[in-house]
């Protein structure tokens, strides 16, 4: 895999993004997954 890194407000967007996917319905894995990080990068994110 290739290693990316994201600037302040790509984080701050996708952490939004999922919110709005989970609120939506979505599980949190599913949302997670459809932003294309892993888990354990959001969950580092949202520490």
């Amino acid at each position: 895999m290739s290693k990316r890194t994201y600037k302040p407000e790509e984080i701050v967007a996708k952490l939004r993004q999922v919110g709005i996917l989970h609120s939506q319905g979505s599980t949190i894995a599913d949302a997670i997954r459809q932003i294309g990080v892993s888990e354990v990068t959001f969950y580092r994110w949202r520490k």
